[in-house]
């Protein structure tokens, strides 16, 4: 959890073949589709990779740290069209809903490809297949946490820290994910690899090229 994108570059990576077609990566999830897409699967790379399901939504700020997130973005990055999916739940996940609708979201991609260097975000409400709601396309929304950090003394009286602030709600925005999941709908977030502010990079550039 919270691994965000990153990628292991000081030890070695071990691939283990679990059965046939099967692997796992002691890595990062980024990690994990770099060795799938540049060794395992680099002479017939996947037509579409799927990420996930995560147990526990990826809303709004979350995709900055999300581990899930970010293996969807590194196949994109390398090329292949992606999406990642999660169950909004933090107990008794029912990831037979999710699956469900990541079926079906595969099968349209198949026809309708994504545009180069773009993913999708996935966030499902936690209910079983025959419940599955109906879907929105959403901008990522923002939460509100609390900015508490958890301060503590180990046995020689050395300080350490837990970090997670309590979620204190989200900023109102019909159009956002965290509201879709809110009112019991599946939320498809579009988000791009290129991160560049367009609109504050055209008021920078009309300022001049002066910094004073």
């Amino acid at each position: 959890s919270a691994q965000s994108h990153a990628l292991t570059i000081h030890r070695p990576l071990r691939v283990h073949q679990v059965e046939e077609r099967f692997y796992s990566v002691d890595g990062t999830p980024a990690d994990a589709v770099h060795l799938a897409l540049n060794v395992v699967m680099r002479d017939e790379r996947p037509d579409l990779v799927v990420s996930g399901i995560n147990q526990g939504g990826n809303l709004g700020d979350d995709v900055t740290y999300s581990g899930t997130v970010a293996a969807a973005r590194e196949a994109a990055m390398l090329g292949v069209p992606s999406f990642a999916v999660s169950v909004v739940a933090r107990t008794d996940f029912h990831f037979d809903g999710a699956a469900a609708f990541a079926l079906r979201l595969a099968r349209h991609l198949r026809d309708h490809p994504l545009q180069s260097r773009s993913l999708l975000n996935v966030n499902v409400p936690n209910v079983r297949a025959h419940e599955l709601p109906e879907y929105r396309f959403t901008q990522l929304g923002q939460r509100i946490f609390s900015d508490e950090v958890v301060e503590k003394a180990d046995p020689r009286g050395a300080s350490y820290y837990w970090i997670g602030g309590q979620e204190l709600g989200f900023t109102r925005a019909a159009s956002s994910d965290l509201q879709a999941i809110s009112e019991g709908f599946i939320s498809v977030s579009p988000i791009r690899i290129d991160q560049t502010d367009y609109d504050l990079l055209t008021r920078l550039a009309a300022d001049g090229p002066d910094i004073p």
